[in-house]
């Protein structure tokens, strides 16, 4: 799902798309074409900011867009709606009606691409991870179980028939890391997208079809919540045993 455009590895797109945004919204544009806009110029994949390393594009070719509006909204913060930045960064609302195609246009289409590898890589494969698990705890309920069972185990065995710490063990020698107890958000979003790319593999395609529809179904009638879940855990590293 790659795009042959790639965002390039430079040192002064950050500085142009920050300068961008900041004189954007002293002149009064809506801050969140401004936000797009600027993302549009940034050109950075990865960077160390006030000690944090942030990968802005997961595998090479999978864009975590919502990464990079936090990073250069908290940049600007005194220049936002606390409302609407709220909003938008903690419950996937933006502020503005907007079209895909304006979007694309808004981003760039390289950008745009890979934002949609992001959003079925990622997005879209941890909402089918809790979709099942939700229809794990109705078939408990409904069989009458009284204590509480692992679905997260019993909804990765039934989607990638595998246990997650298998899984997990896999895409660390695929990538050459480090086997241990504890695995970063940013870890845990390449493992996503990895899991992506082993199910598509593994499946025929109408059972991929079937996932992802039921993957979209759960994110429309649970809006805005899988942002929320990744906010509420420690922002660098998450212990092993809540994947």
């Amino acid at each position: 799902m790659g795009s042959q455009e790639e965002i390039q590895l430079t040192s002064n797109g950050d500085t142009e798309s920050i300068r961008y945004l900041e004189q954007a919204l002293i002149n009064g544009q809506h801050w969140y074409l401004a936000l797009l806009q600027a993302i549009a110029l940034w050109n950075k994949i990865e960077e160390t900011h006030d000690g944090c390393t942030y990968r802005y594009l997961i595998d090479g070719e999978a864009f975590d867009w919502l990464l990079l509006a936090e990073r250069l909204c908290r940049t600007v913060d005194g220049l936002l709606p606390e409302d609407e930045k709220t909003a938008f960064l903690f419950h996937g609302k933006p502020p503005l009606e907007m079209t895909n195609e304006k979007f694309k246009e808004l981003i760039g289409s390289a950008k745009y691409h890979q934002y949609l590898n992001y959003f079925y890589g990622v997005t879209v494969e941890e909402a089918l991870l809790l979709a099942v698990q939700e229809e794990v705890r109705k078939e408990q309920r409904v069989s009458g179980y009284t204590t509480k069972q692992d679905t997260t185990s019993e909804a990765y065995r039934r989607i990638y028939g595998s246990t997650r710490t298998d899984l997990l063990k896999n895409f660390r020698q695929d990538k050459n890391y480090p086997q241990r107890r504890s695995i970063t958000i940013t870890e845990l979003k390449e493992f996503t997208y990895w899991l992506f790319k082993y199910r598509l593999k593994h499946c025929d395609k109408a059972r991929v079809a079937s996932d992802t529809k039921k993957a979209l179904d759960w994110l429309n009638d649970n809006n805005g919540l899988s942002r929320r879940l990744v906010h509420e855990k420690h922002p660098m590293m998450v212990d092993q045993d809540v994947l």
